[in-house]
């Protein structure tokens, strides 16, 4: 989505990924796409079985808007529609 090795995203929670889970969770389908440099928590994940799954720690729709959308967004949109344009 990014095609970038570090970015900036805002965070608006107090919850975090306990890495003291991290194998039994992520096995051969699901793997950390991005994580926090200072702190190594887990804040990306993707399903590589999946045409377009992503579940982030941070909250997107913060950094978004009409004329600007985020990247995570327009990505979705157009896995959505390549998914419907190929059925």
């Amino acid at each position: 989505v990014y095609k970038k090795k570090l970015i900036s995203e805002r965070h608006r929670h107090r919850y975090e990924f306990n890495n003291e889970y991290s194998k039994k969770i992520f096995d051969d389908k699901f793997i950390v796409a991005g994580f926090n440099p200072d702190t190594k928590l887990v804040e990306i994940i993707e399903n590589i079985d999946h045409p377009w799954f992503v579940g982030v720690q941070f909250h997107p729709e913060y950094k978004s808007s009409v004329y600007n959308p985020h990247p995570i967004f327009v990505n979705f949109v157009k896995a959505s529609l390549k998914k419907y344009l190929n059925k």
